[in-house]
């Protein structure tokens, strides 16, 4: 194994490169092929724009190594966007066909053609730019005449290498893609040598971008499902109903909470009913905007608490009953709660308005 001589690392500037295409193009289903250790897999998550990410390999052991990487955090869970990301990860190999990796904004293929045969290179080709069809590929692989420059190195990069190709030679291989497939393409690279050699041997890794020219019809065939999955996951969103009603009741309680306790040190007797401290839905939606921007308007917000049982609405439906904490409560005590809530009507037009902006 070679001693770094890059900062950053090679492979950090080739993830580097996808992450830039990635913010720049704004894809919104992506796959990498030949994930291996997940390591570009778990910087595109954070991309907000991806909202189908798949990851293949033909070693699934070091997949179910290092899946868990693409788990979500406890963060996506206490803090959910609207933001929507599904993450399945396949064992399988780009020389086979799968009808779920069709139809792809981007599919990345970092460092992987080097480690195909000739023959499977062909299969690769037909697999990825003439069956999966995606709108853009990106290819790195390692450029041979850069290999000089490595020290202590005597022959290919990696003991697995079938070939490493000079610039020519990857060139030739991506025109005659572009020919057969419908592509056009674009050549650089990462790992720069110095000024004065660099246009003698170009880029350590060299990149190209290809980019589909016109979308075919898809041709009537049989859908094959050639791979394994190995791991799912949908991350939570505020797009799930279920997701953004707990959300909005956790926003709602703890409002309310921080409400009732400045409502019952400044303004008791006007907040106090029965045993409740009554907090209006209208006073929640106006001051917290995180209510307001998950309910969408007041009438919305009183529909979606309605039928949850966190929540203690009051008979008309317009405030929110929290019980005053003066004494421990029996199950006799619930009984009459209930009776007192459904007593509570709340007619803010006959009551002086609350200022409960001042009080918070």
């Amino acid at each position: 194994k070679m001693n770094p001589i890059f900062t950053p690392s090679l492979h950090s500037q080739r993830h580097q490169f996808v992450v830039d295409f990635v913010r720049k193009n704004k894809p919104n289903k992506v796959a990498d092929l030949g994930c291996g250790e997940c390591r570009l897999l778990k910087r595109l998550k954070f991309q907000r724009n991806i909202e189908l990410l798949v990851g293949l390999d033909i070693d699934g052991a070091k997949v179910k190594k290092n899946m868990q990487g693409l788990a979500p955090l406890s963060t996506d869970y206490l803090q959910p966007t609207y933001d929507q990301l599904h993450i399945d990860l396949y064992q399988g190999s780009v020389t086979q066909r799968d009808a779920r990796l069709r139809g792809f904004d981007l599919v990345t293929n970092i460092e992987l053609i080097e480690h195909l045969t000739l023959p499977d290179l062909e299969l690769f080709s037909s697999v990825v730019f003439g069956y999966m069809r995606p709108a853009s590929v990106i290819v790195s692989t390692p450029n041979s005449e850069f290999n000089k420059l490595l020290p202590g190195l005597t022959g290919f990069r990696h003991s697995d290498h079938k070939f490493e190709w000079n610039r020519s030679e990857f060139r030739s291989w991506a025109f005659k893609v572009c020919l057969d497939y419908g592509y056009e393409a674009e050549f650089t690279g990462v790992g720069e040598a110095t000024q004065e050699q660099q246009e003698s041997v170009g880029f350590c890794s060299q990149i190209g971008v290809f980019q589909r020219l016109n979308v075919l019809p898809n041709r009537d065939e049989e859908e094959v499902f050639s791979y394994t999955l190995v791991y799912s996951v949908n991350y939570p969103t505020l797009r799930d109903n279920n997701t953004l009603l707990r959300v909005l009741v956790s926003e709602v309680l703890y409002w309310a909470e921080q409400m009732k306790n400045r409502c019952v040190n400044a303004c008791t007797q006007y907040c106090v009913c029965f045993r409740f401290v009554v907090v209006p839905l209208a006073a929640l939606w106006s001051f917290c905007p995180k209510i307001s921007e998950l309910s969408g308007n007041l009438s919305n917000l009183r529909r979606l608490l309605m039928d949850q049982p966190q929540v203690k609405l009051s008979q008309d439906g317009s405030a929110l009953l929290l019980r005053c904490e003066e004494q421990e409560q029996t199950d006799g005590d619930e009984e009459e709660d209930e009776e007192d809530a459904s007593a509570i009507q709340c007619s803010h037009q006959t009551e002086p308005e609350e200022d409960w902006e001042a009080n918070i």
